[in-house]
């Protein structure tokens, strides 16, 4: 105690207790207040009862000293925050010389654990500023995984501590895993052993005990949570990869187990994995499902964002079934199945290894799908955003394609409501650089086209009649009641009830246009009298193999489509394909394990029209 403090507590101005506190507040002494911070000591008026502190944003403020004594928490000189103040360059010297022993210290001086946030606080600005402070933390971070003497969260809100005894990190991160509370935690502790597994070479039997207890706890929770498991099994099994000593136990679960258990579920498993385990996963297919894998890794693919989708190609490419996948994308694309996120994939990589589908086809299920998640309301653009803002891609889609078909593509343009009159235009632009005869069809100027007509079944003709008729005496006075109410509720900037319902008036007045041109050039038939010297509309076509196995296809109208009745449209792909053929000519038809050849056996009359007329009448009108 100074003398100063001494004559004080004599005469009676402080008591003995508040001199003991002063003592430790001397002038040019650093301190900290809980709400202002830190700060230091710039003079005593004794005589006055007051200290006079400089903190950061509050210079000469005075406080009694009771007062002082009760609120302020001294700091001594070789804390860190001292240090800063007062020796600046030393700090930024230490961090560049010995950044563990400036990252010690700190946690040190902060009560022996320290979050990221607050060591940057303790460093910024004065000695880093924000991008300097992250570059040098990530270098200290690596050290200090390395010295053994730091516990490392497997959270980044979670503090680092500092250890008296130093230990082998990857034994730290097992301790992590066996003392989490939460299956989260677990498995951010298992993410960070895998990582030193390194350190845990020797570690034998400990990893034969956490290898035991990640199944024990992965069987627990497979049912509950699924996907946790999943990623515990995959540490497991990375653990045993390492040691041909260690084995997984006798009724321990495997990642197949699990896909067996969610098999209907699987997309919802791999939206909760992390992308960069979806390889792995997916390594199990085979196991899991045997001969039915790729039907259901196809079936996972169409549901699948873009990453998954290119991973799911990659197995196929892997295991040398790429042939499958070639097959089944062309086949969704032709059905318009097709999803957004894997059309994204094709248009970046510009169809690698899937050039034969990098087409104006594929534009044409582009415009499908954004309809869709038009229709849907789905927020995403990124889709949308791609066609407009990769200038070479409409280019690159329809390069090569005749006359017809690039003027179908912007006929489907022009009729989208996808895209505002703005935006149309700019993508017409580019289509008419690359095929100037199409100008006329942004400006008008050429004498219409002759449209091809359509050839009907009259029950399906019927059926698209009775669907405009609602369409324009329900569905369109039912929208303009939506758009009336929406309205009333203000704001129409901020009004998404309104947007939506003018998003489905432009849907609704397309199907109005197209109905009405397809109705138009619709013809009606009974299929009578069909030419069976050749495939034509209104023939049953038997189709065989050289195996013996026949399949028997029903060429009917262009609104005509019954699968599992072999019923395919003149207008469909099949059709297409068999259209005009003859008994005895060879054909190639498309399936899901790739291309298959056909003889044609024999062509008969279709006769089946109630069964026609029964099966149209029960379709919707979007399976018509």
């Amino acid at each position: 105690m100074t003398d100063e403090l001494a004559q004080a507590v004599e005469s009676g101005s402080i008591d003995k207790k508040c001199a003991d506190a002063l003592a430790r507040l001397t002038p040019g002494s650093y301190c900290q207040h809980k709400s202002w911070g830190f700060g230091r000591v710039a003079e005593w008026n004794l005589i006055a009862g007051q200290i006079f502190i400089d903190f950061g944003t509050k210079k000469g403020h005075p406080m009694q000293v009771a007062y002082a004594g009760e609120t302020l928490t001294p700091i001594p000189g070789d804390h860190i925050l001292a240090r800063k103040a007062s020796e600046p360059q030393a700090v930024r010297d230490q961090a560049k010389g010995d950044a563990l022993e400036l990252a010690r210290k700190i946690i040190a001086d902060l009560g022996g654990k320290a979050t990221t946030e607050q060591v940057a606080a303790t460093l910024q600005p004065e000695i880093f500023d924000a991008a300097g402070f992250k570059k040098w933390w990530d270098g200290v971070k690596k050290k200090m995984k390395a010295d053994g003497h730091f516990q490392i969260p497997s959270k980044k809100s979670d503090p680092f501590v500092l250890l008296e005894v130093a230990v082998n990190p990857g034994r730290g991160f097992i301790d992590q895993f066996r003392e989490a509370r939460h299956t989260k935690d677990q498995v951010a502790a298992l993410d960070q052993i895998t990582k030193a597994l390194g350190d845990l070479a020797d570690e034998v039997e400990e990893l034969k005990s956490l290898a035991a207890q990640i199944e024990d706890t992965a069987q627990k929770g497979r049912k509950l949570q699924s996907a946790a498991a999943v990623e515990m099994l995959l540490v497991r099994d990375e653990i045993l990869s390492r040691h041909s000593a260690l084995t997984p136990g006798p009724d321990a679960p495997t990642v197949a187990d699990i896909l067996v258990g969610e098999e209907f579920r699987l997309p919802a498993l791999f939206a909760s994995l992390p992308a960069s385990k979806h390889r792995k996963v997916l390594e199990s297919f085979e196991k899991a499902f045997g001969d039915r894998w790729t039907d259901k890794a196809l079936k996972l693919a169409q549901q699948a964002n873009s990453r998954l989708v290119i991973e799911i190609a990659r197995l196929f490419e892997k295991v040398g079934k790429g042939d499958v996948i070639h097959a089944a994308l062309a086949r969704w694309i032709s059905e318009r199945s097709i999803s957004s996120e894997t059309l994204i994939w094709l248009c970046k990589e510009r169809g690698a290894g899937f050039s034969g589908i990098f087409n104006a086809e594929l534009l044409a299920a582009v415009f499908s799908a954004l309809e869709t998640d038009l229709l849907s309301e789905r927020r995403t653009s990124r889709l949308r955003d791609l066609l407009m803002d990769d200038r070479k891609l409409l280019g690159e889609l329809i390069a090569g394609a005749d006359r017809d078909t690039v003027r179908d593509t912007m006929r489907k343009l022009l009729l989208t409501p996808v895209f505002d009159d703005l935006t149309k235009r700019s993508l017409m632009a580019r289509i008419v650089k690359l095929y100037p005869d199409t100008q006329s069809m942004i400006t008008g100027d050429s004498p219409e086209e002759k449209v091809e007509s359509l050839t009907v079944s009259w029950s399906s003709l019927e059926k698209r009649k009775a669907d405009y008729e609602h369409l324009i005496y329900k569905e369109i006075p039912q929208n303009l009641k939506d758009i009336n109410v929406a309205k009333e509720q203000g704001d129409l900037r901020e009004n998404f009830g309104f947007k939506a319902a003018k998003e489905q008036q432009r849907v609704l007045e397309r199907r109005k246009i197209e109905s009405e041109r397809d109705l138009s050039n619709a013809r009606g038939t009974n299929f009578e009298n069909p030419d069976t010297n050749q495939v034509s509309i209104g023939t049953v076509v038997t189709l065989v193999q050289e195996s013996g196995d026949n399949e028997v296809y029903t060429i009917l109208g262009a609104w005509d489509s019954a699968p599992d009745l072999g019923i395919v449209s003149y207008k469909a792909g099949i059709g297409q394909i068999l259209l005009g053929r003859k008994p005895g000519e060879t054909v190639e038809l498309p399936g899901e394990q790739g291309a298959r050849q056909f003889r044609i056996e024999s062509i008969t009359v279709f006769s089946g029209l109630d069964l026609l007329r029964e099966k149209v009448h029960a379709l919707s009108p979007a399976e018509n």
